[in-house]
């Protein structure tokens, strides 16, 4: 059970996504070793895409269910990168 593992991720309509998104990555927490979200934002205006970095443990049958978890919610486009 490996952490060499990334999923990226991008969020179009992050606004009226975000609680789809939130709940699998809660659902699957105890595989995600480090979250990191961006999206652009100055002042008052913020961007409603955004991009979603995980680094994730676990075995291939885990993170396939995670990337089918995120890939089933509209508007999500998350792959899978293995650095091992």
């Amino acid at each position: 059970m490996g952490c060499q593992n990334i999923i990226a991720m991008t969020l179009k309509g992050r606004s009226d996504r975000a609680v789809q998104v939130q709940q699998v990555l809660t659902e699957n927490g105890c595989r995600i070793k480090a979250r990191i979200g961006l999206h652009d934002g100055t002042g008052d205006s913020c961007s409603n895409e955004g991009l979603i970095v995980l680094q994730v443990c676990g075995s291939d049958q885990d993170i396939k269910a995670l990337l089918d978890g995120l890939n089933g919610i509209d508007g999500v486009n998350a792959k899978h990168i293995a650095l091992e």
